[in-house]
């Protein structure tokens, strides 16, 4: 499916986030407290908007995207055609083809969720993330209360599928609301980080609860 919406994929984030993905995206990048000379891994890279963000906000670092879908990685490809810093590969989340330790900072930005094993994906990312590290986690969820929570799950779960579908022009873009309504609470998520080696040191609720910041560093590390 990722392969088929790769060239509209980043119309597409803009229109179902009305927009707000590009500051929820930097909310992201700033939590992981980039030095010049980090190594960095965007997980679920896509088109490489966390990666050329991240090197914006903070120049000389070199960056590490890791995808499974090679068109979208080809999109991405493309935009970093006269960026250095970022190296681009097909990577599996759960099964990193990195050394423990090997990374300053791990972020990935709308994945986790598509995570099949999300415990694995979770543990490998606390694996590769030195000591110390941060892990930024960026996903959207459902909001559950709130004023504003009846409209942006209208918004959700019948808005975005027949947006995604007519833009897309595929109809399989209404699993994200599927996949969206099924991810844990923030609480639960948090959780789950624990089981998997990262120790939560913040969980920001974005956009009316319409996405969730969840910034850990591993287990045991100093500081966290």
């Amino acid at each position: 499916m990722f392969d088929a919406i790769a060239t509209r994929y980043d119309l597409l984030n803009r229109i179902i986030s009305l927009g707000l993905d590009r500051a929820w995206r930097r909310a992201a990048v700033r939590a992981l407290e980039l030095r010049p000379g980090h190594r960095v891994l965007d997980l679920a890279t896509g088109t490489a908007d966390m990666a050329l963000l991240a090197l914006r906000l903070q120049p000389g670092i070199r960056v590490i995207g890791l995808d499974p879908s090679p068109k979208m990685l080809a999109v991405a490809a493309n935009k970093l055609r006269s960026t250095q810093g970022v190296a681009l590969g097909e990577g599996d989340a759960m099964r990193l083809p990195l050394a423990d330790d090997a990374i300053d900072a791990t972020m990935i930005a709308f994945g986790i969720r598509n995570v099949p094993d999300r415990l694995q994906g979770l543990r490998e990312m606390a694996r590769v993330t030195r000591p110390g590290g941060r892990v930024a986690i960026l996903e959207l969820t459902e909001p559950r209360r709130g004023p504003f929570a009846p409209l942006a799950r209208a918004w959700t779960r019948h808005a975005v599928p027949l947006i995604g579908a007519a833009i897309s022009g595929a109809a399989e873009y209404r699993y994200l609301q599927r996949s969206v309504a099924a991810f844990p609470a923030p609480e639960a998520f948090a959780a789950l980080m624990r089981d998997g080696g990262l120790e939560p040191l913040a969980v920001r609720i974005l956009g009316f609860g319409a996405c969730c910041l969840f910034v850990g560093t591993p287990r045991g590390a100093s500081g966290g």
